[in-house]
């Protein structure tokens, strides 16, 4: 039996475009209820959450019977996690904070086994592989990784070209926060310096080949995102979801 088909790679790799969610609330059961909204993929956020690899794997857990592909962005780039969060089962990895083709080579590495790559050999025992039960995840595990990489600063803009052409990676991630923040404009998405340089990164990410992401939380910038060429979308987080209606809600009523 071969590794589950991973539909989200499969759907960014012929060019369709998918609209997820973060979640950045953390419990199994707000992660189960998201999984029932409808997004096509909801993104397990480790990198600005308290989350450790037991958490990860519980909300992993949460989204098993939904139709919704559970992808997990890791706190670092660092071998160490990559290892864990794919050996919880997660497909769909997301590195924040790369800024060179070295960086990007290095986590090619990290998610494929040997002899191309360096991903430990423990599936036998690991939930990715049901505990064995699926006898040839190793020799297919490789094909239904997709790896993601957020390039969110001058350094990673300014490189990006160099990061394109490292063999193995699905999509390029654009972190419109952290590239404001560094651009000088912290909090300031829409500033058009930084819009005109998403949407040229944008471009040229799809024109290198892979899938262009980006977060929104407004529906004009999901929309402008999505006319520049945006393919793998996040719409909005469950946590500032939660905070708006709970304020409008508390607004209305109380006096």
């Amino acid at each position: 039996m071969p590794a589950p088909t991973n539909p989200f790679k499969a759907a960014i790799n012929n060019g369709e475009t998918v609209i997820g969610c973060w979640l950045s609330l953390g419990d199994p059961l707000a992660t189960e209820i998201a999984g029932t909204a409808g997004f096509d993929w909801l993104l397990i956020d480790g990198e600005h959450t308290p989350y450790d690899i037991s958490r990860m794997r519980m909300q992993l857990m949460a989204l098993e019977a939904s139709d919704s592909h559970a992808a997990v962005r890791v706190p670092v780039g660092e071998t160490w996690i990559i290892k864990q969060v794919l050996d919880a089962g997660a497909q769909t990895v997301l590195v924040p904070m790369v800024e060179t083709a070295e960086q990007a080579q290095q986590l090619v590495h990290d998610v494929r086994y040997p002899p191309t790559g360096g991903r430990g050999v423990g599936y036998s025992g690991a939930r990715c592989s049901r505990f064995g039960a699926i006898t040839d995840y190793g020799p297919t595990a490789d094909d239904q990784i997709c790896l993601l990489i957020q390039v969110e600063n001058r350094a990673g803009i300014a490189n990006l070209d160099d990061i394109l052409a490292v063999d193995g990676i699905d999509g390029v991630f654009i972190g419109p926060a952290d590239l404001s923040a560094d651009m000088g404009y912290m909090g300031q998405l829409t500033h058009p310096e930084v819009q005109a340089t998403i949407k040229g990164a944008i471009a040229r990410i799809e024109a290198a080949g892979k899938a262009p992401g980006i977060l929104t939380t407004t529906p004009d910038f999901t929309q402008d995102a999505l006319d520049w060429g945006a393919r793998f979308v996040a719409t909005g987080l469950d946590l500032l979801i939660l905070a708006k209606s709970l304020r409008d809600l508390a607004q209305r009523w109380v006096k």
